[in-house]
């Protein structure tokens, strides 16, 4: 009998990670496959245990690389390593340049991946829309990386040395992500739900009406990394992938308040349009980073899903959990 195909989540307890784990969990009954997660700063939380029960963790230190070792021993080789793991809070990197290399830039993941003896194996990198500049609408995958803040320039260098190092990788250049809340509750502000409660209380918000992106519902990512992940498993014909992961619509965060404003019924005078250089958040931000998402729909086949009809879904979930 063929052995069941290992697929690792590293960063499998944040946002995208536990998204991750929960689309691959729902189609083991047509996809099986062995699944396990790596988790840093904290353990495993009893939620995410308990929604996914044979599941195996793994604590690993990126920047060491110390959990490799269990992970070869107790999982074996992965057949897939899905990488969510990052330092991704722009003024974070800004204020420590050397963690956000060492975070961000996964040599050590890349090191172990080659060390494994007769493995093939297909590394899935997350990266940003931040790596372009910012000075015009709709980036292509071919167009100059030319980030404008730390953050961005370790996901370039982590690119260029996933390029250089791997025979097969896909790199996901992902905008915002948003989506309805996990499993166990991440921390971190989800930014739909953030909009909706500042306007719930009904006091006025600033928002920027001249930084556009391309917001990505996370099931939208979900979808990208089970048909790569898919299609290695079933052909393994080599991979050296690079796509813009963004939704289909560029927005600004200001049309992302009026969309939240206008599905849930808020007053829309309580949003004041602001320009972004009216605020020092201590650190340097691209003002368009929109992309063409041409290759991504053509390449995989996936439609992704509209602005509104995201948040629609999101705000809709957020009600009933």
């Amino acid at each position: 009998m063929m052995r069941k195909k290992r697929v690792l989540v590293v960063g499998g307890t944040g946002y995208l990670g536990q998204h991750v784990l929960q689309g691959f969990s729902e189609i083991q009954a047509t996809s099986p496959c062995d699944l396990a997660f790596t988790h840093h700063s904290n353990p495993p939380p009893p939620a995410l245990l308990t929604a996914f029960p044979h599941l195996l963790s793994f604590h690993l230190d990126l920047k060491t690389g110390q959990g490799f070792q269990a992970i070869s021993q107790t999982f074996g080789p992965p057949d897939v390593v899905i990488n969510c793991a990052a330092l991704s809070v722009p003024r974070a990197c800004e204020m420590d340049p050397a963690t956000s290399m060492s975070v961000n830039v996964p040599s050590s993941l890349v090191n172990w991946l080659l060390s494994l003896e007769g493995s093939n194996s297909l590394l899935i990198h997350l990266s940003t829309d931040q790596v372009y500049e910012g000075v015009k609408s709709f980036y292509k995958e071919d167009d100059e990386t030319v980030p404008v803040n730390v953050y961005g320039k370790s996901k370039v260098a982590a690119e260029q040395f996933i390029s250089e190092k791997c025979s097969n990788f896909a790199i996901l250049r992902s905008s915002i992500i948003f989506g309805p809340q996990t499993v166990s509750p991440v921390p971190k502000s989800l930014p739909i739900q953030w909009i909706d409660g500042v306007l719930s209380k009904g006091n006025t918000s600033e928002f920027f009406h001249d930084e556009f992106r391309c917001p990505v519902y996370v099931k939208d990512v979900v979808a990208a990394v089970l048909a790569l992940s898919k299609r290695w498993i079933s052909d393994g014909k080599q991979t050296k992938l690079l796509l813009n992961v963004g939704g289909p619509d560029r927005v600004s965060r200001l049309q992302m308040a009026e969309t939240v404003a206008d599905i849930r019924g808020y007053n829309p005078s309580l949003i004041k349009s602001v320009s972004a250089s009216s605020v020092d958040r201590g650190v340097k931000s691209p003002a368009d980073i929109s992309m063409d998402i041409t290759k991504l729909v053509q390449t995989l086949d996936v439609t992704p899903t509209s602005f509104r009809d995201g948040v629609r879904w999101t705000l809709s979930t957020e009600v009933k959990s």
